[in-house]
Protein backbone atom coordinates (compact mmCIF):
# COMPACT_ATOMS: atom_id res chain seq x y z
CA UNK A 1 0.00 0.00 0.00
CA UNK A 2 1.71 3.14 -0.72
CA UNK A 3 0.90 5.49 2.13
CA UNK A 4 3.93 7.91 1.45
CA UNK A 5 2.09 8.89 -1.75
CA UNK A 6 -1.44 8.46 -0.11
CA UNK A 7 -0.58 10.36 3.55
CA UNK A 8 2.46 11.70 3.06
CA UNK A 9 3.78 10.75 6.42
CA UNK A 10 7.15 12.28 5.75
CA UNK A 11 5.87 15.39 4.80
CA UNK A 12 3.91 15.28 8.14
CA UNK A 13 6.95 14.83 10.07
CA UNK A 14 8.77 17.20 8.63
CA UNK A 15 6.50 20.04 9.07
CA UNK A 16 6.49 18.68 12.99
CA UNK A 17 10.05 19.29 13.41
CA UNK A 18 9.61 22.69 11.51
CA UNK A 19 7.06 23.65 14.04
CA UNK A 20 9.03 22.56 16.87
CA UNK A 21 12.00 25.29 15.88
CA UNK A 22 9.70 27.68 15.85
CA UNK A 23 8.65 26.95 19.37
CA UNK A 24 11.89 26.76 20.54
CA UNK A 25 12.74 30.25 19.43
CA UNK A 26 12.64 32.66 22.98
CA UNK A 27 10.13 35.22 21.06
CA UNK A 28 7.35 32.31 19.86
CA UNK A 29 5.41 32.53 22.98
CA UNK A 30 4.94 36.30 22.89
CA UNK A 31 2.64 36.47 20.43
CA UNK A 32 -0.08 33.76 22.07
CA UNK A 33 -2.55 33.70 19.51
CA UNK A 34 0.46 32.61 17.07
CA UNK A 35 2.16 29.96 19.43
CA UNK A 36 -1.36 28.45 20.21
CA UNK A 37 -2.79 28.16 16.50
CA UNK A 38 1.02 26.59 16.05
CA UNK A 39 0.52 24.22 19.08
CA UNK A 40 -2.95 23.36 17.58
CA UNK A 41 -1.62 22.33 14.53
CA UNK A 42 1.24 20.17 15.93
CA UNK A 43 -1.04 18.03 18.08
CA UNK A 44 -3.31 17.47 14.98
CA UNK A 45 -0.33 16.31 12.97
CA UNK A 46 0.50 13.95 15.76
CA UNK A 47 -2.94 12.46 16.14
CA UNK A 48 -3.04 11.84 12.38
CA UNK A 49 0.62 10.21 12.09
CA UNK A 50 -0.60 7.82 15.17
CA UNK A 51 -3.69 6.85 13.25
CA UNK A 52 -1.40 6.31 10.10
CA UNK A 53 0.66 3.97 12.29
CA UNK A 54 -1.83 1.99 13.44
CA UNK A 55 -3.30 1.33 10.44
CA UNK A 56 -0.28 -0.05 9.07
CA UNK A 57 0.51 -2.00 11.66
CA UNK A 58 -3.48 -3.50 10.43
CA UNK A 59 -1.55 -3.78 7.10
CA UNK A 60 0.94 -5.80 7.82
CA UNK A 61 -0.93 -8.03 10.32
CA UNK A 62 -3.65 -8.77 7.63
CA UNK A 63 -0.60 -9.66 4.88
CA UNK A 64 0.52 -11.90 7.76
CA UNK A 65 -2.66 -13.81 7.90
CA UNK A 66 -3.36 -14.43 4.36
CA UNK A 67 0.42 -15.93 3.61
CA UNK A 68 -0.48 -18.40 6.35
CA UNK A 69 -3.84 -19.13 4.62
CA UNK A 70 -1.91 -19.70 1.77
CA UNK A 71 0.85 -21.79 3.47
CA UNK A 72 -1.65 -23.27 5.12
CA UNK A 73 -4.30 -24.09 2.08
CA UNK A 74 -6.87 -22.89 4.68
CA UNK A 75 -9.84 -22.55 2.87
CA UNK A 76 -11.26 -20.62 6.49
CA UNK A 77 -8.85 -17.65 6.55
CA UNK A 78 -9.89 -16.57 3.28
CA UNK A 79 -13.28 -15.13 4.75
CA UNK A 80 -11.41 -13.59 7.51
CA UNK A 81 -9.19 -11.76 5.81
CA UNK A 82 -12.14 -10.65 3.03
CA UNK A 83 -13.95 -9.10 6.45
CA UNK A 84 -11.00 -7.48 8.24
CA UNK A 85 -9.53 -5.80 4.86
CA UNK A 86 -12.95 -4.32 3.95
CA UNK A 87 -12.95 -3.03 7.67
CA UNK A 88 -9.15 -1.40 6.70
CA UNK A 89 -10.58 0.20 2.97
CA UNK A 90 -13.48 1.76 5.17
CA UNK A 91 -10.50 3.02 7.68
CA UNK A 92 -8.35 4.18 4.74
CA UNK A 93 -11.02 6.24 3.66
CA UNK A 94 -11.53 7.61 6.62
CA UNK A 95 -7.98 8.51 7.04
CA UNK A 96 -8.41 9.71 3.71
CA UNK A 97 -10.98 12.07 4.45
CA UNK A 98 -9.44 13.85 7.71
CA UNK A 99 -6.36 14.76 5.47
CA UNK A 100 -8.59 17.28 3.88
CA UNK A 101 -9.58 18.53 7.55
CA UNK A 102 -7.09 21.62 7.47
CA UNK A 103 -9.15 24.51 8.43
CA UNK A 104 -8.11 26.38 12.20
CA UNK A 105 -11.44 24.90 13.39
CA UNK A 106 -12.08 21.93 12.04
CA UNK A 107 -11.05 19.68 14.60
CA UNK A 108 -13.61 21.20 16.91
CA UNK A 109 -17.54 20.39 18.16
CA UNK A 110 -20.28 22.03 16.06
CA UNK A 111 -23.09 24.00 17.25
CA UNK A 112 -25.91 23.35 14.69
CA UNK A 113 -28.77 24.82 14.05
CA UNK A 114 -31.32 23.38 12.08
CA UNK A 115 -34.51 26.29 11.10
CA UNK A 116 -37.77 25.86 9.26
CA UNK A 117 -38.24 27.66 6.11
CA UNK A 118 -40.89 27.98 3.18
CA UNK A 119 -43.84 24.70 3.83
CA UNK A 120 -45.23 25.48 6.72
CA UNK A 121 -46.57 22.33 8.83
CA UNK A 122 -44.68 19.97 6.70
CA UNK A 123 -41.29 22.19 6.61
CA UNK A 124 -41.49 22.27 10.43
CA UNK A 125 -41.77 17.93 10.05
CA UNK A 126 -38.51 18.08 7.01
CA UNK A 127 -36.95 19.83 10.12
CA UNK A 128 -37.10 16.95 12.80
CA UNK A 129 -36.49 14.76 10.17
CA UNK A 130 -33.43 16.24 9.65
CA UNK A 131 -32.77 16.70 12.96
CA UNK A 132 -33.05 12.87 13.09
CA UNK A 133 -30.97 12.66 10.39
CA UNK A 134 -28.18 14.21 12.23
CA UNK A 135 -28.11 12.49 15.18
CA UNK A 136 -28.22 9.16 13.71
CA UNK A 137 -25.20 9.84 11.73
CA UNK A 138 -23.63 11.63 15.00
CA UNK A 139 -24.36 8.26 16.73
CA UNK A 140 -22.82 6.26 13.87
CA UNK A 141 -19.79 8.34 14.31
CA UNK A 142 -19.32 7.88 18.39
CA UNK A 143 -19.88 11.63 18.51
CA UNK A 144 -22.20 12.95 21.46
CA UNK A 145 -25.49 15.30 20.76
CA UNK A 146 -26.82 17.72 23.16
CA UNK A 147 -29.64 19.81 22.37
CA UNK A 148 -29.42 23.19 23.49
CA UNK A 149 -32.34 24.75 22.12
CA UNK A 150 -35.63 23.65 20.87
CA UNK A 151 -38.79 24.60 19.20
CA UNK A 152 -41.42 22.58 18.28
CA UNK A 153 -44.09 23.26 15.52
CA UNK A 154 -47.34 24.57 15.90
CA UNK A 155 -49.12 21.33 14.80
CA UNK A 156 -46.19 18.81 14.28
CA UNK A 157 -42.45 18.73 13.96
CA UNK A 158 -39.84 21.44 14.77
CA UNK A 159 -39.72 24.81 14.07
CA UNK A 160 -36.23 24.93 15.11
CA UNK A 161 -33.73 23.21 16.83
CA UNK A 162 -29.97 24.22 18.24
CA UNK A 163 -27.82 20.97 19.10
CA UNK A 164 -23.64 20.72 19.81
CA UNK A 165 -22.73 17.75 18.66
CA UNK A 166 -19.68 16.57 21.25
CA UNK A 167 -16.06 14.71 18.94
CA UNK A 168 -12.90 15.42 17.10
CA UNK A 169 -13.44 16.80 14.19
CA UNK A 170 -16.77 17.23 14.18
CA UNK A 171 -16.73 20.75 12.68
CA UNK A 172 -15.39 20.34 9.94
CA UNK A 173 -17.38 16.97 8.66
CA UNK A 174 -20.47 19.01 9.44
CA UNK A 175 -19.43 22.59 7.83
CA UNK A 176 -20.44 20.50 4.77
CA UNK A 177 -24.06 20.70 5.70
CA UNK A 178 -24.36 24.48 5.74
CA UNK A 179 -27.02 25.50 3.62
CA UNK A 180 -30.97 25.15 2.64
CA UNK A 181 -31.97 21.55 2.04
CA UNK A 182 -34.87 20.75 -0.30
CA UNK A 183 -37.36 17.92 0.35
CA UNK A 184 -40.02 16.50 -2.67
CA UNK A 185 -42.50 14.08 -1.08
CA UNK A 186 -46.54 12.86 -0.63
CA UNK A 187 -47.20 15.66 2.30
CA UNK A 188 -49.14 13.19 5.15
CA UNK A 189 -50.54 16.50 6.12
CA UNK A 190 -52.30 16.91 2.82
CA UNK A 191 -55.64 14.81 2.89
CA UNK A 192 -55.65 14.97 -0.94
CA UNK A 193 -52.42 13.25 -1.42
CA UNK A 194 -50.61 16.03 -3.16
CA UNK A 195 -47.18 16.02 -3.68
CA UNK A 196 -45.20 19.56 -1.79
CA UNK A 197 -41.60 20.65 -1.81
CA UNK A 198 -40.69 21.85 1.29
CA UNK A 199 -37.31 23.92 2.29
CA UNK A 200 -35.12 23.52 6.18
CA UNK A 201 -31.55 25.56 6.99
CA UNK A 202 -28.81 23.85 8.43
CA UNK A 203 -26.20 26.95 10.03
CA UNK A 204 -23.22 25.04 11.25
CA UNK A 205 -20.44 26.66 13.97
CA UNK A 206 -17.42 25.82 15.45
CA UNK A 207 -17.49 25.59 19.44
CA UNK A 208 -14.90 27.62 20.59
CA UNK A 209 -12.48 27.50 23.57
CA UNK A 210 -12.90 30.77 26.46
CA UNK A 211 -9.64 31.81 24.97
CA UNK A 212 -10.15 31.44 21.16
CA UNK A 213 -10.82 34.19 18.53
CA UNK A 214 -13.13 36.47 19.96
CA UNK A 215 -13.70 38.99 23.02
CA UNK A 216 -16.69 40.31 23.87
CA UNK A 217 -17.53 43.64 25.85
CA UNK A 218 -20.27 43.00 28.73
CA UNK A 219 -21.78 46.27 27.78
CA UNK A 220 -22.68 45.29 24.07
CA UNK A 221 -24.82 42.66 25.92
CA UNK A 222 -28.30 42.59 26.53
CA UNK A 223 -29.28 39.69 28.73
CA UNK A 224 -33.06 38.44 28.86
CA UNK A 225 -34.38 35.35 30.79
CA UNK A 226 -37.60 33.55 30.24
CA UNK A 227 -39.15 30.28 31.56
CA UNK A 228 -37.90 26.89 29.50
CA UNK A 229 -40.32 25.28 27.12
CA UNK A 230 -40.32 21.86 25.36
CA UNK A 231 -38.37 19.04 26.42
CA UNK A 232 -37.25 18.97 30.12
CA UNK A 233 -40.03 18.71 32.40
CA UNK A 234 -42.01 20.39 34.96
CA UNK A 235 -39.14 22.03 36.45
CA UNK A 236 -37.67 23.79 33.61
CA UNK A 237 -40.85 25.47 32.49
CA UNK A 238 -41.38 26.89 36.17
CA UNK A 239 -38.31 28.26 36.51
CA UNK A 240 -36.94 31.26 34.38
CA UNK A 241 -33.34 29.28 33.49
CA UNK A 242 -33.75 30.33 29.82
CA UNK A 243 -31.28 32.62 28.44
CA UNK A 244 -31.65 35.26 25.31
CA UNK A 245 -28.30 36.97 24.89
CA UNK A 246 -28.61 40.19 22.41
CA UNK A 247 -25.15 41.42 21.41
CA UNK A 248 -26.11 45.12 20.59
CA UNK A 249 -23.46 46.68 18.43
CA UNK A 250 -24.57 43.65 15.90
CA UNK A 251 -28.37 42.34 16.60
CA UNK A 252 -27.00 38.95 16.49
CA UNK A 253 -29.18 36.63 19.41
CA UNK A 254 -28.50 33.24 20.61
CA UNK A 255 -30.35 31.76 23.15
CA UNK A 256 -30.27 28.31 25.28
CA UNK A 257 -32.80 26.50 27.24
CA UNK A 258 -31.15 23.01 27.56
CA UNK A 259 -30.20 23.40 31.47
CA UNK A 260 -32.08 23.88 34.64
CA UNK A 261 -29.34 26.08 35.96
CA UNK A 262 -29.73 29.44 34.59
CA UNK A 263 -25.52 29.77 34.67
CA UNK A 264 -25.10 26.88 32.38
CA UNK A 265 -27.52 28.41 30.29
CA UNK A 266 -25.84 31.72 29.76
CA UNK A 267 -22.64 29.96 29.29
CA UNK A 268 -23.59 27.95 26.64
CA UNK A 269 -25.27 30.70 25.11
CA UNK A 270 -21.93 32.29 25.24
CA UNK A 271 -20.09 30.33 23.46
CA UNK A 272 -22.52 30.36 20.42
CA UNK A 273 -22.60 33.95 20.77
CA UNK A 274 -18.78 33.64 20.41
CA UNK A 275 -18.91 31.35 17.36
CA UNK A 276 -21.47 33.80 15.85
CA UNK A 277 -19.16 36.19 15.90
CA UNK A 278 -16.31 34.60 15.18
CA UNK A 279 -18.38 34.24 11.88
CA UNK A 280 -18.73 37.90 11.38
CA UNK A 281 -14.80 38.45 11.44
CA UNK A 282 -14.09 36.01 9.27
CA UNK A 283 -16.77 37.66 6.74
CA UNK A 284 -15.10 41.30 7.27
CA UNK A 285 -11.49 39.72 7.26
CA UNK A 286 -11.74 37.57 3.92
CA UNK A 287 -13.00 38.24 0.20
CA UNK A 288 -14.34 35.01 -0.27
CA UNK A 289 -15.49 33.06 2.88
CA UNK A 290 -14.43 29.47 3.18
CA UNK A 291 -14.03 27.07 5.76
CA UNK A 292 -16.09 29.26 8.77
CA UNK A 293 -18.72 30.98 6.97
CA UNK A 294 -20.35 28.75 3.94
CA UNK A 295 -22.97 31.42 2.25
CA UNK A 296 -26.80 30.88 3.65
CA UNK A 297 -29.21 31.79 1.22
CA UNK A 298 -33.15 32.31 1.82
CA UNK A 299 -34.85 29.07 3.01
CA UNK A 300 -36.85 28.44 -0.10
CA UNK A 301 -37.20 27.17 -4.19
CA UNK A 302 -33.63 27.60 -6.02
CA UNK A 303 -31.54 28.27 -3.08
CA UNK A 304 -31.35 24.62 -1.53
CA UNK A 305 -27.60 23.33 -1.38
CA UNK A 306 -29.27 19.38 -1.76
CA UNK A 307 -32.49 17.78 -2.21
CA UNK A 308 -34.61 14.92 -1.10
CA UNK A 309 -36.99 13.37 -3.76
CA UNK A 310 -39.30 10.64 -2.06
CA UNK A 311 -41.80 11.30 -5.13
CA UNK A 312 -41.81 10.42 -8.18
CA UNK A 313 -38.44 8.85 -7.56
CA UNK A 314 -36.23 8.41 -4.90
CA UNK A 315 -33.02 10.70 -5.29
CA UNK A 316 -31.02 12.65 -2.80
CA UNK A 317 -28.82 14.71 -4.77
CA UNK A 318 -26.24 17.44 -3.73
CA UNK A 319 -25.96 20.27 -5.92
CA UNK A 320 -22.73 21.58 -5.35
CA UNK A 321 -20.92 18.54 -5.92
CA UNK A 322 -23.26 16.39 -8.03
CA UNK A 323 -23.14 13.19 -5.85
CA UNK A 324 -26.04 11.58 -5.63
CA UNK A 325 -27.74 8.49 -3.62
CA UNK A 326 -31.10 6.52 -4.95
CA UNK A 327 -31.63 5.40 -1.60
CA UNK A 328 -33.24 8.24 0.39
CA UNK A 329 -34.15 6.12 3.33
CA UNK A 330 -30.24 5.23 3.87
CA UNK A 331 -29.46 8.74 3.56
CA UNK A 332 -32.40 9.83 6.30
CA UNK A 333 -31.03 7.35 8.66
CA UNK A 334 -28.04 9.31 8.54
CA UNK A 335 -25.82 7.77 5.61
CA UNK A 336 -24.45 11.42 4.59
CA UNK A 337 -20.31 10.69 4.07
CA UNK A 338 -20.46 10.27 0.58
CA UNK A 339 -21.61 13.74 0.54
CA UNK A 340 -19.20 15.34 2.67
CA UNK A 341 -16.36 13.93 1.36
CA UNK A 342 -17.14 15.09 -1.93
CA UNK A 343 -18.12 18.47 -0.40
CA UNK A 344 -14.45 18.41 1.34
CA UNK A 345 -12.62 17.23 -1.97
CA UNK A 346 -14.50 20.24 -3.57
CA UNK A 347 -13.11 22.40 -0.97
CA UNK A 348 -9.71 21.08 -1.07
CA UNK A 349 -9.34 21.39 -5.49
CA UNK A 350 -10.50 24.99 -5.02
CA UNK A 351 -7.91 26.13 -2.31
CA UNK A 352 -5.36 24.37 -4.80
CA UNK A 353 -6.53 26.17 -7.98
Amino acid sequence: MKWGLLFDPAGMEEEIKNLEKQMADPSFWSDMERSQKVNQRIKALKDKLQNLRAVEQKWEDLRTLADLGREEDDASIVGEVAAELASLRKEVERLRIETLLSGPYDRNNAIVTLHAGAGGTEAQDWVQMLYRMYTRWAEDKGYKVEVLDLLEGDEAGIKSVTFLVEGENAYGYLKAEKGVHRLVRISPFDAAGRRHTSFASVDVMPELDDDEGVEINPEDLKIDTYRSSGAGGQHVNKTESAIRITHIPTGIVVQCQNERSQHSNKETAMKMLKAKLLELKEQEEQAKISDIKGELKRIEWGSQIRSYIFQPYTMVKDHRTNAEIGNVNAVMDGDIDLFISEYLKMNAKQRRA
